[in-house]
């Protein structure tokens, strides 16, 4: 097992490094933004520029929680061996959607069986709509794993209780998750530790753990196709579902190929997460608590923050189970924990203010609320 590094060797952030490294980003970045300006108060245009954003920042972002794991433990394989089996599955869930509920690709996360909606499609977008995926996206590329359905459906939610919904959703999720992975790991720590302590494992857990990746991946599209299907229109024609299913499942390859790029991180410096059987284990809990969640409501939640629940349980329940003496992995767990929590937070106020800048109605209850 890797030794961790003390918190104080940590170098000292340099902006100028970041920007030599990062000025292709930033460029990118910038263009992105300009025609945000240039083609917000359209319709069409910024209906696909948008959606173009949202879905590599969706699928880049939510990588750490829904595939994370499954790119950790299968470092070994090739890129589009991964890339076809979870394409394909994508493929399988958004289609059955789109047939099942007339053109609907969202499980009826965005539209009720009744046609309403808390999250009506804008007939012209914004430029607070636009860049919205491009904050997740600079969130994205600093590592930090905050929710992509806060940050995206906050600024086409109709008024505050699109938001607030999502939001005590989004908490008992993420409390739930806590609680059931710091059980499973605590309680169970010497009977795992015992069976999963030789690096050797029967070929039967890789089965296991793709059945399990991909029922949590089908799973994931149910609750967060919607984050992506935001920006077109509730019932899609075939023209249009045929260029949302195609952007998406060419960014999976993309993503497959950079092997969860920089936001993989969340996931790797995890304990022994690159076991296929840890690997598995944290999958299963977390697609038991998705399936959950799921037929509870058809409020949009923030799996970010159940995936958050999840890895904070584990790490916490190992740290506290293991038996070698200090505090030092103790506390590097709280850290990763807090640290997580934190930017998931972080996320939740720049979503607020991107819905504030974006629907004037919500600003105006905001503003009344806190007395202007």
């Amino acid at each position: 097992m890797p030794k961790y590094k003390s918190l104080s060797t940590t170098r000292p952030y340099d902006p100028y490094q970041f920007l030599g490294k990062e000025k292709v980003f930033l460029s990118t970045i910038i263009i992105g933004v300009t025609l945000a300006a240039f083609f917000a108060g359209s319709g069409a245009p910024a209906m696909w520029l948008g959606f173009a954003f949202a879905a590599y920042a969706a699928v880049a972002n939510d990588s750490i929680q829904s595939l994370g794991t499954f790119i950790e433990s299968n470092g070994h394989r090739r890129w589009w061996v991964l890339w076809l089996y979870i394409g394909t599955i994508f493929l399988c869930v958004v289609t059955f959607s789109w047939l099942y509920f007339d053109g609907d690709v969202t499980y009826q996360r965005l539209l009720d069986s009744d046609g309403e909606t808390k999250y009506p499609h804008p007939e012209s977008f914004s430029f607070f709509q636009i860049i919205a995926p491009l904050v997740l996206i600079v969130l994205t590329r600093l590592r930090m794993p905050v929710s992509t359905t806060f940050l995206l459906l906050s600024v086409f939610s109709a008024d505050t209780s699109g938001i607030t919904s999502v939001v005590f959703k989004s908490w008992s999720g993420y409390a739930m998750a806590f609680l059931l992975s710091f059980a499973v790991w605590y309680f169970s720590y010497k009977t795992i530790r015992k069976y999963f302590k030789s690096r050797k494992h029967n070929q039967a857990w890789v089965v296991v753990q793709w059945i399990v990746s991909g029922s949590l991946w089908a799973t994931w599209i149910m609750q967060d196709g919607a984050n992506i299907a935001v920006f077109l229109p509730r019932q899609q024609t075939p023209t249009q579902f045929v260029i949302f299913a195609a952007v998406i499942f060419a960014g999976l390859g993309i993503l497959f190929y950079l092997r969860g790029d920089k936001i993989q991180r969340i996931v790797s410096e995890k304990v022994r997460i690159s076991d296929v059987r840890a690997a598995t284990l944290v999958d299963f809990t977390y697609v038991i608590l998705l399936i959950y969640k799921l037929f509870i409501s058809t409020v949009p939640m923030s799996t970010t923050w159940v995936f958050l629940g999840i890895i904070g349980g584990r790490e916490i329940a190992v740290s506290l189970a293991r038996k070698k003496n200090g505090i030092k992995h103790k506390k590097k767990a709280i850290w990763m924990t807090a640290r997580d929590f934190g930017y998931a937070m972080a996320g939740l106020a720049i979503s607020v203010l991107l819905a504030v800048g974006a629907n004037p109605d919500i600003r105006n209850t905001i503003l009344e609320a806190i007395g202007f």
